[in-house]
This record gives C-alpha cells, sequence and structure tokens, in this order.
C-alpha cells in the first residue's frame, strides 16, 4: 500500500464516519498521509483527527478513535495506533490481500454477513404499497444477514415479483422468506422513516415485474433512496454501460469468463503473491461495513452503490489477469485470478441481498 493507496482509504473511512453518523463534518478533500516522525508508531502518520476537531466540536482524540475502528481491518494495514494527541499511525503488512481473497472464498456469498445486531428485534408494519413492501422486505433480509430478528408483524413477508415470471430468471429462482415469527424478544424497534417511503406515489404498471423482469424493476426500485423517486425502468433493460444494472451484471459474468479461459490455459485461481489493486481490494474489504451500514439505516440502495463501485473496479482490474501474447501464466496470474473470483463472488452476493440473479453469461 503505498502513500497515495493509505490517503484514500482514510478518506474514505471519514467519508464512512460521515455516512454512519458518526462525525458531522464536511469530508475534505484529500487526507495528508506521511512517514511517521520519531516517536510515532508504524511506517506511516496521518493527522486527520486534528484538522477535523474543531468542525465536528470533537476532540482529535475521539475523531482518531471513531476512524480507527473503521481502518482496523482494513486490508493491508497490520495495524492503527492512535497516538499523542490524535495521531493515527499506520503498520503495514507485507500482503493483506491473501487474507482478504481467503475470507471471501471461505465464506462466499455469505461474506459481509456477521453478529453485530444481534439481540435486535424489529418489527415492520404490513405493507401493501409495492416500493414500500420491496424497500422492507430487503431491510429485514439485511437485519437478518447482520444477526437480528427481524420481520413483518403479522407475518405479511409477501415478496416482491414473487408470484411473477421474470424477464431474466425463472419464477421458482425469486427470493422468498420464511414468515417470522410474530413474538419480540430482547429489543423491539420501529422501522426507521426512510424505510416505507410512502411519501412516493409509484405508478404500479410502470414498475410491474411482467414488463420489466424481477431484476432490473427491484434495482429501479432499490437503487435510488428511499424517500428519492425511483429510476426509470426501460433504460435499465439497456445492455451498455451507462445502465448501472447491466454493469453490475457484467462484472460478474466477466468474472466467469476469466476463469473459464484461465482453465484453457491451464490455470486456475490462488493467491501466491501480492496483488497491487488497492481500488478493488478496498472496495471488498469495505463489503462487510456496507452490509451492516445499509441494514442499521434502513437502506438498500448503499448495497446497490457499493455494488456499482465493486463493478467498476473489478472492470478496471480485469485486464491485466490473464496471460498476454506469448506471455506464460505464472504465480501473478493465478494471484490476479484468485482476487477476480473474489470480486465475483462479491458482487453475486450483494446481488442476492437485493434479490436480484447474477447471471454466468450476458
Amino acid at each position: 500500500m503505498t502513500p497515495a493507496d493509505l490517503s484514500l482509504t482514510v478518506l474514505h473511512a471519514v467519508r464512512r464516519a460521515v455516512d454512519d453518523g458518526a462525525l458531522r463534518v464536511d469530508v475534505p478533500p484529500t487526507v495528508k498521509v506521511e512517514r511517521a516522525r520519531p516517536g510515532g508508531v508504524g511506517e506511516y502518520a496521518s493527522n486527520v483527527a486534528l484538522t477535523l476537531s474543531r468542525s465536528a466540536g470533537r476532540t482529535a482524540l475521539d475523531i482518531a478513535g471513531i476512524l480507527e475502528e473503521r481502518l482496523r481491518d482494513t486490508p493491508g494495514l497490520q495495524a492503527v495506533d492512535v497516538t499523542g494527541p490524535g495521531f493515527l499511525n499506520f503498520t503495514l503488512r507485507p500482503d493483506a490481500g491473501g487474507e482478504l481473497v481467503r475470507a471471501v472464498r471461505e465464506a462466499g456469498h455469505a461474506y459481509g454477513s456477521g453478529t453485530a445486531l444481534a439481540g435486535v428485534t424489529v418489527r415492520f408494519a404490513d405493507l401493501t404499497e409495492s416500493r414500500a413492501l420491496l424497500v422492507t422486505e430487503t431491510v429485514v433480509r439485511l437485519l437478518r444477514s447482520q444477526g437480528a430478528d427481524a420481520g413483518f408483524a403479522q407475518g405479511a413477508d409477501a415478496g416482491f415479483g414473487q408470484d411473477q415470471p421474470s424477464q431474466d430468471q425463472p419464477a421458482q429462482d425469486a427470493p422468498t422468506h420464511a414468515p417470522p415469527r410474530a413474538e419480540t424478544r430482547a429489543e423491539t424497534r420501529a422501522p426507521a422513516p426512510d424505510a416505507t417511503p410512502q411519501r412516493i406515489h409509484v405508478h404500479p404498471g410502470l414498475y410491474d415485474p411482467r414488463s420489466l423482469g424481477v431484476d432490473a424493476a427491484r434495482w429501479a426500485l432499490l437503487r435510488a433512496a428511499p424517500q428519492d423517486r425511483p429510476l426509470d425502468g426501460p433504460p435499465l433493460l439497456v445492455q451498455h454501460e451507462r445502465n448501472p444494472l447491466f454493469r453490475v451484471r457484467y462484472a460478474h459474468s466477466r468474472v466467469r469468463r476469466l476463469l473459464d479461459n484461465a482453465a484453457q490455459l491451464g490455470f486456475g485461481p490462488a493467491y501466491e503473491t501480492p496483488v497491487h489493486a488497492p481500488e478493488l481490494l478496498g472496495v471488498l474489504g469495505d463489503h462487510p461495513v456496507v452490509l451492516l451500514t445499509a441494514a442499521r439505516h434502513r437502506a438498500p440502495d448503499r448495497v446497490a452503490r457499493h455494488l456499482e463501485a465493486t463493478a467498476d473496479a473489478l472492470l478496471a482490474f480485469q485486464h491485466t489477469v490473464l496471460p498476454l501474447g506469448d506471455e506464460k501464466p505464472s504465480a501473478a496470474h493465478r494471484s490476479r485470478l484468485a482476487l477476480a473470483e473474489a470480486a465475483g463472488t462479491v458482487l453475486a452476493g450483494g446481488l442476492s441481498v437485493l434479490g436480484i440473479s447474477a447471471p454466468e453469461r450476458i
């Protein structure tokens, strides 16, 4: 991880803290990272907490602690320490990419699931409006992925488009849920105001899964923040890079093609040597935090935006994976392929959370 990569990583942590509501500051355009000075720890340090303390109305030590929590599991960092009045000090790992790839491979599509919300019970009111039902059904899935006991008050877990044939997948592949229990335990919380966006009227015919297909209909209604108007549906059926849904699903299909082409060349994925791909490693490492934040804020649109960022990073990286010309497959190619495979797993898992299919061919 270079100083430039580390600067972007710290900046991203600040942005996540602001998005989470842990900090109330304007996100700076850049974050300065420099070599640790005498008395510091590790290779690099940043005074970002000190620069934000006045506008945040909090001590630099408080801000440094908030950022340290969001940086401690970052790929490429062995340790993050807070020193002095609030300096962040970074110790780099020789190679953290391998750990991340192994974690994704072991967890599969469940990568990012956790128990942070274990003991929390959430019951949503019964809904009839299509978008409110879809958003809340997806929020329930997100909450459950983080260990919460979530469901509808009367077990009305209908499933958007569940009984409609999709243009992209068979009807029986649409997501289903077991009816949640009506009783509560530990803690009962009302749904957040943005979890049931009934202020915006959605004409049912415009987002009918029978005309758009389940995948495009779900993306149109989930990609926009719940308080915003949904995306225009028909453009999501166009196979073009300007279509974010196509870009995400195409990126997943590209991974499958890379794996097939590598097999034809006689090699497979195996992370054996460090791979320089800070953007891709960064978004993959962020995936668990994104799922938890989306669950806490009842905001599945955050997952959709993160999938777009993951797809863009993967599509920029994919050209380095396979040997070119007379080049022979090497440990570097096997490692890049393993990283691409991990990205494909994250894309498929994220789409599954939204109830959207991840085709192997487009």
